[in-house]
């Protein structure tokens, strides 16, 4: 195709060519019969003067497309702004356009790709940053930044290492062993409240490296509450058994009088008993956990379950000889929907705990309210409230947030004296949660403590609910 195109443009010039020099020849009016020399001298320096004005004026035109051609690559303009021309410097513009329009698209397709990568990189729940040389930020996901805390637009172009200064990270850099992650305070870590990020470090390409860090507080948590599970278990168990051991081997070896008898028996069933209620408690928390959420079909009084944990707190108040001051709600009436022995045992474990923690003489104070949502804290309107008020000895900060862990203990000597398992508030926890409940504690050292209950509004049915204490209180 080129090839026919440089022969046309020959046969162009030449025909300029011939045909300016007829012109000359005529021009130059000499007759070939009487001067042929002349004639032919004329003849040549006109197809000369044609040949050299049709090569300048075809270099002219070739000029001026080749010049729009050169305009069109250096102006940045898409592929279609391209010259349409013919001859070769219209092919070779159409040829370039064609592989413009072809690159255009690749890049267009590589920036989609790029976009989505980026975009999944952003949906990840783990924190993600690329990093250049020197461990310089070049892109960080949403999750890293509220990791470490960078601003993307003020910390381009930064080292990591002066974002995060933990001497374990730094270490970890300095070894440059990356093959396994290194687990460092998160940047909004309190000791009331920690956090932990695992971060490892992956190179790829040429001098780049990409961080992947996640937050493993969860799981840290949720490995320390199984060892001290594991443990506390282990230390319930063995520790009855051990007392219940030596009492039979005193049994066994020694010769003892009635009465002594009859007393190593009974601490021998105290311990049997304790260890019974251990169980009994662990197998309460495995059934809530397997078994299906409980519907609403079931409606429990509201009456009868306070009417059992004043029973409860009665009966105990007496057995421990403390003579408690006991004030219930009276005139309570209404349905909750659930599980009655799931919401029975959860209030009489709030209130049992309350009589138990509460020294002689003490008031404990059980109000039931259905919230109107002017306060906002306490929750909407519509939600049952079961609160229960003592007069103990209150409770530290720090041991609040971890009271529903299962066997913690503020004071473990006291607990046991006490008679609790350590596993209550972690039944409440979840039978709360099963109910979509909530469980709210206040409390101050010296003060007393008040535990409160919350119930949606989707599982009452009240009618003429009352928050006023019973006319006469109970004095046990």
């Amino acid at each position: 195709m080129i090839l026919q195109r440089v022969l046309g443009l020959a046969l162009w010039q030449l025909a300029w060519a011939l045909a300016l020099g007829a012109l000359a020849g005529a021009v130059g009016g000499a007759d070939p019969a009487h001067a042929p020399a002349a004639w032919h001298a004329w003849r040549l320096g006109g197809a000369l003067a044609g040949f050299a004005l049709a090569s300048w004026s075809a270099m002219l035109f070739d000029a001026w497309r080749a010049g729009r051609v050169l305009r069109w690559l250096r102006s940045e303009e898409p592929a279609a702004a391209a010259p349409a021309l013919g001859g070769v410097w219209g092919e070779a513009a159409d040829r370039m356009r064609r592989r413009c329009r072809e690159a255009e698209r690749q890049v267009a397709d590589s920036a989609g790709r790029l976009h989505e990568i980026l975009s999944a990189l952003q949906a990840s729940p783990n924190g993600v940053v690329l990093l250049g040389a020197h461990l310089c930020i070049e892109w960080c996901n949403q999750t890293a930044a509220e990791h470490f805390g960078i601003d993307i637009e003020r910390d381009l172009q930064q080292s990591l290492g002066n974002l995060v200064r933990d001497p374990a990270f730094s270490a970890y850099c300095a070894a440059g062993k990356f093959a396994s992650d290194v687990v460092i305070p998160g940047r909004r870590s309190t000791p009331g409240r920690p956090v932990r990020l695992s971060v490892q470090l992956h190179p790829y390409g040429e001098g780049r490296t990409m961080l992947l860090s996640r937050d493993v507080t969860a799981l840290e948590q949720a490995e320390a509450m199984r060892r001290d599970f594991v443990a506390n278990v282990s230390h319930e168990i063995r520790t009855p058994l051990t007392v219940l051991t030596g009492f039979v081997e005193t049994l066994q070896t020694l010769p003892l009088e009635a009465d002594e008898r009859a007393h190593y028996l009974g601490l021998m069933a105290q311990q049997a008993a304790r260890m019974q209620s251990v169980v009994s408690d662990l197998l309460t928390l495995s059934r809530l956990e397997g078994s299906p959420l409980p519907g609403q079909a079931e409606r429990v009084p509201l009456k009868a379950l306070i009417a059992h944990c004043q029973q409860e707190a009665e009966a105990l108040s007496a057995l421990l000889g403390r003579h408690h001051v006991l004030h219930f709600p009276a005139g309570v009436e209404g349905e909750v929907a659930g599980s009655a022995h799931e919401l029975q045992s959860a209030l009489s474990n709030l209130v049992v705990n309350a009589v138990r923690y509460t020294p002689a003489g003490g008031t404990v104070t059980v109000r039931w309210t259905v919230l109107d949502g002017r306060d906002p804290a306490r929750g909407a309107a519509g939600e049952g409230e079961f609160s229960v008020q003592d007069t103990g000895p209150g409770i530290a900060p720090e041991h609040i947030p971890r009271l529903t862990e299962r066997f913690y203990r503020v004071d473990r000597s006291r607990s046991r004296e006490s008679g609790g398992t350590g596993l209550g508030l972690a039944i409440v926890k979840h039978v709360l949660q099963r109910h979509g409940g909530r469980l709210r504690i206040e409390s101050q050292p010296g003060a007393g403590s008040t535990f409160t209950l919350v119930l949606p509004a989707e599982r009452l049915r009240t009618a003429g609910i009352s928050d006023k204490k019973a006319s006469s209180p109970g004095n046990t």
